[in-house]
């Protein structure tokens, strides 16, 4: 087993030439294998090289700038934090905190990549001149200990360890040339190192066993059940900048403390902690490019219940608020042939987030934007950035926005997919036209901001809880969620309204008055879910799986 000296001393994994644009180096230190990469913002990654579904090695999948795919069943890792953005079977079943690989700490120094198993403190580098020449890399037959005794000690080179397992050695470094030329240094000191890995290696003898390979257990965190209520703030972030994107839509950019942010999907949203004592959902706006922050994008509602004016007026940079883990209930399909983005006003934010990771991908798509006025449209600059592939409807009233929309729908094409997100009026009309159109509701994806939906016929009944063995009375007035916090059955929520589906609980027994907008017409049907923040009981009895 490894000392926690080794464990925390810092050596070279590769060179920075290694880290070619778009490609990953296969890496090892200490028996541990590495997937090295560089990413399209500069950044040098150092992970665990397997992929957490099947143990695939991420050194033979595809960097595709901002993320690792695993070539054997697509899952996605995010540059920087490694956390899964995607899973193809299952696109919204990727919580950045639970699905996330190992990475290591990295140092990019005298041309070489530096990394620790386990690092204590930061590295002590040395600092390499203008005019030194690296060295070719030797790979040695023998224990690391061994190739350290055997190395010349030259006043004009300085020469590195990399301990790739008990027996196997990469020898790094370069010349502190004074006279000649560069290539002739190298041709020099390549000679002299082959000569001297020739000698190490016939006297060696028998192979010392390889290193056993440590499983690392289970976080204590992943390994207890987690506390499942998305409304706990376990972030902190900072607000970082401020601007206008539009009449009235405020662009705030939120930068962790410390560390990176977690990953997250396109279309997922945050639940924001107000200074008023609120909390408001917002979209993440990113691309998948965009990892060291998140971007929300806030309308001011003056007649609104004081979020956005909180985050317009009152909330400067530099202030520190609270956010939730992002949530992934608006998840985007990434092996469509063909995707069709409708976005109202301020619905542009979750789809702007798409329209981009599509745009990454290569995966055909088109945008419409429709907004009152071209002042009222967000993010112009970058919406121009996706060219013609977005389509700008402005100032068109019901009719002809529903007429409008029949047009852009138009017949479903193979493997063609729909998502929608603005004002529920509007949402409403899009799939309404589309279910005419004869789209399957499965392939119409929505959004909705808030449930405008106005029910007052509130009659009290009683909720049987499966697997708790208790009933529970639900009074006029009180949600189901409300009924049961007092009986420590907690259901986790977010939005509080019947729009994000945070909520969805299995139904086994009972008939549902469905009052939320996020379940599709089919999904309200089948009876067998409802969202317990503002859903009841058609009759005077629901069985529930809790």
């Amino acid at each position: 087993m490894l000392t926690s000296e080794q464990k925390s001393t810092w050596y070279p994994v590769a060179a920075s030439t290694d880290l070619v644009p778009r490609h990953i180096f296969h890496g090892q230190l200490w028996g541990q294998e590495l997937a090295i990469w560089r990413a399209d913002d500069g950044h040098v990654n150092v992970w665990e090289n397997r992929c957490l579904h099947r143990g695939v090695r991420l050194s033979i999948g595809i960097n595709l700038g901002h993320e690792l795919m695993c070539q054997y069943h697509g899952w996605r890792y995010a540059n920087r934090t490694a956390g899964c953005t995607y899973i193809p079977a299952h696109p919204a079943d990727a919580p950045a905190r639970t699905i996330c690989n190992r990475t290591y700490q990295v140092v990019e120094a005298g041309g070489l990549v530096w990394t620790s198993l386990a690092p204590q403190a930061e590295p002590q580098l040395p600092t390499v001149p203008k005019n030194a020449v690296q060295l070719r890399a030797i790979e040695i037959a023998a224990a690391p200990e061994l190739v350290a005794a055997k190395l010349p000690k030259p006043a004009d080179v300085v020469f590195h360890i990399q301990p790739v397992d008990a027996g196997k050695t990469i020898l790094r470094g370069y010349c502190l040339r004074t006279a000649g030329s560069a290539l002739e240094a190298q041709k020099t000191w390549d000679r002299q190192l082959c000569d001297l890995r020739d000698q190490i290696e016939a006297g060696e003898g028998a192979e010392p066993p390889s290193i056993p390979h440590e499983i690392k257990p289970v976080d204590a965190q992943l390994a207890a059940m987690p506390d499942r209520n998305p409304r706990q703030a376990r972030l902190r972030v900072r607000v970082a900048a401020k601007k206008l994107v539009a009449n009235d839509v405020m662009a705030i950019h939120l930068e962790a403390l410390e560390g990176d942010l977690p990953a997250f999907q396109p279309g997922a949203h945050l639940d924001v902690h107000l200074p008023n004592g609120l909390i408001r959902q917002y979209s993440i706006t990113n691309g998948p490019a965009d990892v060291t922050h998140y971007r929300i994008a806030v309308k001011r509602e003056a007649a609104g219940e004081g979020g956005s004016i909180a985050l317009h007026d009152h909330v400067q940079l530099g202030d520190v608020l609270a956010i939730s883990e992002s949530r992934h209930n608006f998840p985007l399909r990434r092996d469509q042939l063909n995707v069709k983005l409708i976005a109202g006003g301020i619905g542009i934010t979750p789809l702007l987030a798409m329209a981009k990771t599509l745009a990454v991908d290569h995966c055909p798509f088109e945008l419409h934007c429709f907004a009152q006025s071209e002042d009222h449209l967000p993010f112009k600059a970058e919406l121009s950035d996706l060219g013609g592939r977005v389509h700008q409807h402005l100032g068109l009233g019901p009719a002809a926005s529903r007429e409008r929309f029949a047009q852009i729908i138009g017949e479903q094409q193979e493997k063609e997919t729909l998502y929608v997100c603005g004002p529920p009026a509007m949402l409403d009309a899009v799939r309404a036209v589309a279910a005419e159109l004869g789209w399957p509701d499965d392939d119409v994806r929505f959004e909705y901001f808030q449930n405008e939906r106005q029910h007052t016929d509130e009659q009290p009944f009683s909720v049987a809880l499966a697997r708790s063995a208790i009933t529970v009375e639900v009074a006029a007035g009180t949600s189901i969620v409300e009924a049961l916090r007092p009986h420590n059955v907690i259901v986790p929520t977010s939005c509080e309204k019947g729009a994000c589906g945070t909520c969805l609980v299995s139904v086994i027994e009972g008939e549902i008055d469905h009052r939320d907008v996020y379940l599709s017409a089919k999904e309200q049907a089948a009876g067998d879910r409802l969202t317990a923040c503002c859903s009841r009981a058609a009759g005077r009895r629901l069985v529930l799986d809790l």
